[in-house]
């Protein structure tokens, strides 16, 4: 079949709940992806921040493929030893005590909001607890994650959903406290804002609502999903803070393409919450996608990878910076490490459109105006030029006109 026919029979087939670009990838080596026809692109999205390590890294798929030779699935009723050494690994590096593995970033929110509310239900007897989570978030689309997601056109078309929901302005430690109440048990939110627009916590901020948290007895989840794993250059952004979730949901790069989320808790937390019976997955931390885990936890060491996102860092800044000078459409640029967007005034869809079809660059949106950035982790000055030129062929053709 050619492309036309191809995609002919992905719409006859697939759901209609995207609007895909007009593009087939087929395979991909290091930061750049390829077409049906053998046609390059620069991947600065890496799949919505989950391929850190790009594409066909042989250390990866090595360690994946001995497994796939060896077992994919027992179900959570058995030990396996990839779950065991990818869980030790996961709490090394957060910090955490406890972690339950998930197949997604949205069933690790679900998980960490029947956890709060159980932990509430076994402190203070049953009551309708009610969490607080930030307007412009984004925490999934399962009707848990939508119920606490601070968007309204995400929500609408499926209420009733969760109740017990208030939404707080984030970064607006006033708000938070106008919103709690002696049945609040939870307060969550996204260490940097995605979805949102790319905007990190202020320190000041998240450092009020831990010690709130602390003086009520509540919990603190922090949603690291897209924001964790090396992405702004510590495994997991909280850790620039100097505090501490009770609750901490993580995936995309968890995997490194391999479908895989987990949450992980205090010990205080899981002595008084989930126990046998309460939560469960068939598919989740099974062998294979554990393996993929444990494998990028050694990765990120042997490559050095977070002290190459934070010397990569400056220079991505720096390249982002000359935008916001040379063009009078692009306004600002904000972000944390390689977690970056730049503020438009031109449609940014059609940025994403032109950047992807014309000049082989792929881009993300983010909320109505932002061009973000996920590149992998593995990029060098060279990609970052590579992207340059690129961009600003795209911008080029807007300020002409």
């Amino acid at each position: 079949m050619n492309k036309k026919e191809y995609i002919e029979k992905a719409e006859e087939n697939l759901l209609h709940v995207y609007n895909r670009f007009n593009v087939i990838f087929d395979y991909g080596k290091g930061v750049h992806l390829y077409d049906e026809l053998d046609e390059e692109y620069l991947d600065f999205a890496s799949g919505i921040g989950v391929m850190a390590f790009g594409y066909g890294n042989e250390d990866y798929e090595d360690a994946l493929i001995t497994q796939l030779k060896r077992i994919t699935h027992t179900s959570n009723l058995y030990y396996h030893i990839p779950m065991i050494e990818a869980s030790e690994k996961l709490v090394k590096a957060s910090g955490m005590d406890k972690v339950f593995f998930t197949n997604s970033g949205a069933e690790a929110i679900e998980g960490a909001l029947k956890t709060a509310k159980k932990f509430a239900y076994t402190k203070k007897g049953p009551g309708d607890y009610e969490i607080i989570a930030m307007e412009n978030s984004f925490h999934g689309r399962t009707v848990g994650s939508l119920s606490v997601t601070g968007t309204d056109h995400y929500r609408e078309p499926f209420y009733p959903l969760m109740s017990g929901v208030k939404f707080a302005t984030f970064n607006d430690f006033g708000s938070v406290l106008a919103n709690l109440t002696d049945k609040t048990c939870a307060i969550i939110l996204e260490t940097v804002q995605g979805e949102g627009g790319l905007y990190p916590a202020d320190e000041d901020f998240l450092k009020k609502v831990r010690q709130l948290c602390d003086d009520e007895g509540i919990l603190l989840i922090l949603d690291e999903v897209q924001c964790g794993m090396g992405r702004t250059g510590s495994m997991y952004a909280f850790q620039q803070y100097d505090i501490k979730p009770d609750i901490l949901t993580t995936a995309k790069a968890l995997g490194n393409g391999v479908p895989i989320g987990a949450f992980c808790v205090t010990d205080k937390v899981a002595e008084a919450s989930l126990v046998h019976g309460d939560h469960g997955t068939t598919y989740g931390g099974n062998p294979l996608c554990t393996t993929a885990v444990s494998q990028v936890f050694d990765m990120f060491e042997e490559y050095k990878l977070l002290e190459h996102v934070k010397a990569i860092t400056p220079y991505l800044e720096q390249t982002l910076d000359r935008f916001v000078e040379k063009y009078d459409f692009v306004t600002e640029r904000r972000g944390r490490g390689l977690m970056q967007g730049l503020v438009l005034t031109i449609p940014v869809k059609d940025v994403v459109n032109k950047a992807l079809m014309e000049q082989h660059l792929v881009v993300l949106s983010a909320g109505k105006d932002v061009l973000r950035l996920l590149p992998p982790l593995i990029i060098t000055e060279q990609d970052i030029d590579e992207f340059k030129n690129k961009l600003e062929n795209v911008f080029d053709g807007f300020a002409g006109k």
